[in-house]
């Protein structure tokens, strides 16, 4: 649920704070007031596109901030999969900062992408404008509507459907690929055998280049390791070394260790130093043996290493992607000498992968037009009781020309609004006011099913009146039960519903216009029911009108 939004310098709001509660959040104000800032501004929040003068003033930031509470452990579990970090295991807070042209994106206190923010904001809120509404006219989302609402068993048969159609496929992009003719697979086999024969006659072995490479490092280097040796070796070794001068020491130390324990434990100390130096002295030595490389082994290291890389430029960066690329072109060449034989099992393959597809197909339409009934009926009904008295609608699963990533079907919304007419595709309906009733018609039918609790609608109301109005309004009263509902209008018949109304107002401040968004109650909102019924002049008669209004819609919620 929205529990606040937060606004600063932000357009015509100076700094606005609005806190949002369950059912039916309803705001209003008069034409030019900024009711659409509001809309704007939680879409800026959730990383819409943010115009060049949308900061009110240059100098600093605009900011936005929108709470929102957890009211299940579906969404938290949600969210925890994209690594959303809770400090409050029941608060998501989302911050937008814009200077400058640049946007900064904060979830719970961590910079996220504009891509990841998205992704957390629809499993949050969901906004519905009349650009929403035209969403319905594209056949795409048909599908996705009625899929949605067919549920889990649609979604298991439509992954086994894909499975069947990814396989499906590629094996048909494999016997395209094969569409050569027999000189350019005898060249293509002759090329394999060369490859062939130049991985395996390297003889590789595990581990090999990289024990070769120590090798060759060692042997580069030996000169200078050699000299350093040879220098430790005179300052440790020769006359008037470090070794000979301990060795004196040891010798002059010998005489008087016997005189008490304190010069014995330090004798024997000196000893173990001189017996180091001499050990030091023959490892180094041993060493200095060890790395007495002729020129022939440097040589042999040196071309196998060639070896060894050249293969890895040519068939991969280590020893196992070149052994599978060796499998791969054994495979390619065993395919070629026998091609017949190999191009008839790919064709048999094709058949049995194509068979199982349209299995899976026929599955998926079988549960797609099942669900095409019943979604169909309820939206017929819903839509009914949205003023829709004569409508007639249905969702037609159809086969398409080809199978295609979504199946062997198409979908399409199909309805008639007037006795006596055929049904037609909901594309060729003009009117953005049956638009947006059929948008809400879906939401309300998809309420039980929907997981995501807060539902924004900006002019829902466009091109109804009247007893419509009224319909549309206990419809959105009835929504309001399952989600937290959120919805700017200018009907007094939907205000007159409102949970919570709030008021958009503009007024000058200074030398400045600006938008000022607060709560209303008691006689507050009798009186805007009152101007939205009568304009500018609110009479006795119309107070009278917007209050009887305000106590039918509280009868009829109580009666709900």
């Amino acid at each position: 649920m929205l529990i606040s939004l937060n606004v600063k310098n932000l357009a015509l709001i100076e700094k606005e704070e609005v806190y949002f509660s369950r059912g039916l959040n309803i705001f209003s104000g008069e034409t030019g007031a900024g009711k659409s800032l509001l809309i704007g501004s939680v879409n800026l929040g959730l990383g819409g596109k943010a115009g060049k003068d949308i900061v009110r003033d240059i100098s600093k930031p605009a900011e936005i901030e929108l709470v929102f509470s957890l009211d299940s452990e579906e969404e938290k579990e949600k969210l925890e999969a994209l690594d959303i970090p809770f400090d409050d295991e029941k608060t998501v807070i989302i911050k937008r900062r814009i200077k400058d042209g640049r946007s900064v994106f904060k979830v719970n206190g961590e910079s996220v992408t504009l891509q990841a923010l998205k992704e957390i904001s629809s499993l949050l809120i969901d906004i519905h404008g009349q650009h929403d509404h035209q969403s319905l006219l594209y056949e795409k989302n048909h599908m996705k509507i009625l899929d949605s609402f067919a549920g889990e068993e649609c979604s298991k048969a439509y992954d086994m459907y894909l499975t069947q159609y990814n396989e499906y496929k590629a094996l048909k992009e494999e016997l395209e690929r094969q569409d050569t003719d027999e000189a350019s697979r005898v060249r293509e086999a002759d090329l394999l055998r060369y490859e062939i024969d130049e991985i395996e006659s390297a003889s590789l072995k595990e581990g090999e280049d990289e024990e070769l490479e120590q090798q060759f490092h060692l042997m580069n280097n030996s000169r200078k390791i050699a000299e350093a040796i040879g220098t430790v070796s005179e300052l440790i070794g020769g006359d008037e070394s470090a070794g000979d001068m301990v060795g004196r020491a040891v010798r002059s130390f010998s005489e008087i260790s016997d005189f008490d324990e304190n010069t014995r434990n330090l004798y024997s100390e000196l000893e173990s130093i001189d017996s180091m130096i001499s050990d030091f002295r023959r490892d180094i030595e041993s060493y200095l043996k060890d790395i007495d490389f002729s020129q022939d082994d440097f040589t042999s290291v040196t071309s196998r290493l060639d070896v060894i890389n050249q293969l890895k430029t040519k068939y991969g960066k280590d020893y196992d992607e070149i052994v599978n690329s060796l499998e791969e072109r054994k495979e390619r060449l065993e395919k070629i000498e026998n091609f017949d034989i190999y191009l008839e099992k790919l064709k048999a393959e094709i058949s049995d992968k194509e068979k199982k597809m349209q299995d899976n197909a026929a599955k998926l339409s079988k549960i797609r037009s099942k669900a095409a009934n019943v979604l169909g009926n309820k939206l017929q009904e819903a839509l009914v009781a949205l003023n829709f008295l004569d409508v007639k609608f249905m969702i037609d699963v159809s086969p398409s020309k080809a199978y295609t990533v979504y199946g062997g079907d198409n979908v399409e919304f199909m309805i008639s609004t007037n006795p006596g007419e055929p049904l037609r595709p909901l594309k060729n309906i003009a009117s953005g006011g049956e638009l947006s009733r059929v948008m809400l018609a879906l939401k309300t039918v998809l309420a039980d099913t929907d997981s995501i609790d807060t539902l924004i609608f900006d002019e829902i109301d466009t091109g109804i009146s009247g007893r419509t109005a009224q319909k549309v309004s206990e419809s959105l009263s009835k929504l309001s039960k399952r989600h937290q509902v959120i919805c700017i209008t200018h009907l007094p018949q939907i205000a007159a519903m409102a949970d919570h109304h709030f008021l958009i107002a503009k007024r000058v401040k200074g030398e400045h216009t600006v938008t000022e968004i607060k709560e209303l109650e008691n006689e507050d909102i009798t009186l805007e029911l009152a101007r939205m019924l009568g304009g500018a002049e609110v009479t006795d008669t119309v107070l009278r009108s917007a209050s009887e209004m305000k106590k039918l819609a509280d009868d009829l919620k109580l009666g709900d």
